[in-house]
């Protein structure tokens, strides 16, 4: 009933205009808007019944009988695990459609993107600087419409970066990146200080971005598999996951439980090592050895153990469209389950050291504080949104695989500040490893995959993980023959990057790479 509930409340809002609505894949509910109905939608969902945007994208539908364009929106009701999503069609002739940005703050990034790469005009927000395409991309270029041929080089451009500036009495700027120090990638980060605080911080990213949703289309949907997993290199089996959901829900294939159980095992295995390089990295950037080389050290026997049992440390090619390539688990339960008592007894003894250690909590303490409306503002997601309380997490709202079966808590912290960033991540240790051996001791005889072997044509679906660093989306529409013809990825890093900006405000310069590492967020996830 509760699909049934949340269309009746649609259509009390619209009774004006009415709406058609569709129940999809169990708990998608379909509908098609008009241009005039956008904003009463937004409010009606966002500022009424307290919903957010997951996500907001646009699809060249111009090779479809349909025709056009369409501007799609992706509402979540986390209490009752309903995804709502609104399509907008557009003629060809007028390429634009009202923005909400003034609504839902986090739309702005949405939009933005869209006329990028679209060239669809969000009329009313007046904040359409280029994101995505930097100054050497030409003018008038629009690589995600279908018209426009990848195997083409276009013209380079040279324009000047626009960004925000900063102006007062002894205000200077200090650009940092793109290129830097060590092995990470790169992104251009400009302080505007008066003083050491600083006023405002302006991330220019998209230096490594692949073109990854333009190389998907009409790509096999088996080898866009390979793709996916390749999106983010610590988010392989995230990533991968909500690939393989979408694509079963538009092929109608349900999976073995044996294969739900084993990819619960591996999506918090991945989590688990994934926490621990991040705490790992503050420590480091606090100068408290110590504390660096013992979360190393836990996570390279992770490493160590998931190559032994599946032959790749970062979980490649162990997802499957259908499930999972083999049964990985089998044989090594043993290894798995003692490997999980070590980690969590040597866990509980570092953070009984760490927390008592008065210098490291002192650096921690009210550092780069992300207050909770602003990340309800911004969509934060994952660990940075529950560390400001956002009490979220997909794997609860939207149980996916067997994650509705078994029992963990959800951490959630009010100080929005480093130290709860740390505190959400240690738990979540704590929590994966719960998950982990309920998963070996729940595990039952059977198959670990079922046959995928086709998909109906222009047929969509959803697929949605809690990766490490948060909810993350993927949104796939298929093609004639089996392969991809629109494929939305919206890692949490999107979401996450706005919401570091804005934490490191007041701070000073100097604790920018601590705050930066306690969100550890993706550039290759990002700059898809």
């Amino acid at each position: 009933m509760k699909m049934e509930d949340i269309i009746e409340e649609l259509r009390a809002g619209f009774c004006e205009n009415g709406l058609n609505c569709n129940i999809e894949h169990g708990n998608e509910i379909r509908l098609d808007i008009k241009a005039a109905d956008v904003r009463r939608l937004a409010e009606l969902l966002c500022r009424d019944k307290g919903k957010k945007l997951a996500c907001m994208f646009a699809s060249d539908e111009t090779l479809l009988p349909s025709g056009g364009f369409a501007i799609y929106y992706v509402f979540a009701d986390a209490e009752r695990g309903a995804f709502i999503t609104a399509r907008l069609a557009l003629g060809s002739d007028k390429l634009s459609y009202p923005s909400v940005s003034d609504l839902i703050h986090s739309a702005s990034f949405y939009e933005r993107e869209i006329h990028d790469l679209f060239g669809i005009r969000a009329e009313g927000n007046d904040s359409l600087r280029p994101m995505v395409l930097h100054g050497n991309w030409p003018e008038g270029e629009f690589p995600l419409r279908k018209s426009f041929d990848r195997r083409r080089k276009p013209a380079f451009a040279s324009r000047r970066q626009e960004f925000m500036k900063v102006k007062g009495e002894g205000v200077y700027e200090i650009p940092v990146g793109p290129v830097h120090a060590g092995i990470i990638e790169p992104g251009h980060f400009r302080f505007s200080v008066a003083g050491e605080p600083i006023i405002n911080l302006e991330a220019q990213l998209y230096f490594v971005h692949k073109g990854i949703e333009k190389m998907c289309e009409g790509m096999d949907f088996n080898k866009c598999f390979y793709v996916s997993e390749r999106i983010s290199g610590d988010e392989t089996f995230s990533n991968s996951l909500a690939y393989c959901q979408a694509i079963e829900k538009i092929a109608c294939v349900q999976i073995p439980r044996r294969a739900k159980i084993t990819r619960v095992i591996f999506a918090e295995l991945e989590r688990l090592t994934s926490h621990l390089g991040d705490l790992g990295g503050v420590c480091l950037d606090v100068a408290y050895g110590f504390a660096t080389f013992q979360f190393r050290m836990m996570r390279g026997w992770l490493y160590q153990m998931i190559e032994a049992v599946c032959g790749s440390r970062f979980l490649r090619s162990v997802n499957s469209p259908g499930g999972v390539r083999k049964d990985f688990i089998e044989g090594n339960e043993k290894r798995i389950i003692d490997m999980m008592v070590k980690i969590e007894k040597e866990l509980l003894e570092t953070i009984d050291i760490i927390k008592a250690k008065s210098l490291f909590i002192d650096r921690v303490e009210n550092t780069g504080t992300l207050k909770k409306k602003a990340a309800i503002d911004l969509n934060a997601t994952g660990p940075a949104g529950r560390a400001s309380g956002v009490h979220f997490d997909v794997r609860k709202s939207f149980p996916y695989e067997t994650y509705g079966d078994m029992e963990f808590e959800i951490s959630m912290h009010n100080n929005g500040d480093v130290n709860c960033r740390l505190n959400v991540k240690l738990e979540e240790c704590l929590q994966s490893i719960k998950l982990i051996m309920q998963g070996v001791n729940m595990l039952e005889s059977g198959s670990v995959h079922s046959r995928l072997e086709t998909l109906p044509a222009h047929a969509s679906a959803l697929g949605y993980t809690e990766s490490p660093r948060g909810e993350n989306i993927h949104w796939i529409m298929s093609g004639k023959n089996n392969d991809i013809y629109r494929y939305k990825v919206r890692t949490p890093s999107f979401c996450n990057w706005p919401a570091l900006c804005e934490a490191v405000r007041g701070n000073i310069v100097p604790d920018f790479p601590l705050i930066n590492k306690s969100f550890n967020l993706s550039y290759a996830g990002n700059d898809l």
